[in-house]
């Protein structure tokens, strides 16, 4: 992922989302990952250095979507974005799925997600998939810490 400020983009990444950096090239890249793995996330400033986000009106990614193994994981991920003040654009339950939606320090969309249970997706008569969007309760999921 290009970023302008390497140093920004990890405290991002590693610091409020909590990915650890397993590996740097210096002052222009970076590598982070979950669970140790070798990286999940590449960083660098290679052709981007202090540069300006993407134009929206634009071609290229929409959103990087990263996917959470539990409920409790996306809630206390959220919780960390709330303790971090960090701004969210969007929380939305899409009956496979509930999704946190933010940018990063560099406007790069995020959504952070977790998959429900297949038994629990919404079906069409015909056994399709039937996915909606309606609001995310927040307060729901953060009670997830508790349990």
């Amino acid at each position: 992922m290009k970023v302008s400020d390497l140093e920004k983009a990890i405290e991002f990444y590693s610091g409020v989302l909590g990915f650890e950096v397993t590996m740097r090239y210096g002052s222009q890249a970076a590598f982070l990952s979950a669970g140790g793995y070798h990286h999940h996330i590449g960083l660098n400033t290679w052709h981007s250095k202090g540069g300006s986000p993407a134009p929206v009106n634009s071609t290229g990614l929409y959103h990087v979507a990263i996917v959470f193994p539990e409920r409790k994981d996306l809630a206390v991920i959220f919780k960390r974005l709330l303790d971090a003040k960090y701004p969210i654009a969007g929380a939305s339950d899409h009956g496979v799925s509930e999704a946190i939606y933010l940018n990063d320090p560099d406007g790069n969309g995020l959504e952070l997600y977790w998959d429900k249970p297949r038994e629990q997706w919404p079906s069409t008569p015909d056994g399709g998939i039937d996915m909606y969007t309606i609001a995310l309760d927040l307060e729901d999921l953060l009670s997830e810490i508790e349990k």
